[in-house]
């Protein structure tokens, strides 16, 4: 069953995962975010009832 020799899938998986965590990982993280959160102070909404015609 050559399926389950491991020799060559197991250096593929690794190398794969070693370039991903060394090299493509940290280029991605990098890139600033164009909508950066905010540091306003939320202000409660206005909540001054309604008033009905009909009531």
């Amino acid at each position: 069953m050559p399926q389950l020799n491991p020799n060559p899938w197991f250096f593929i998986m690794i190398t794969s995962w070693l370039t991903y965590t060394m090299i493509i990982q940290p280029k991605i993280l990098s890139f600033v975010s164009t909508n950066p959160p905010s540091n306003k102070k939320l202000t409660a909404p206005n909540t001054t009832p309604w008033s009905w015609p009909w009531t």
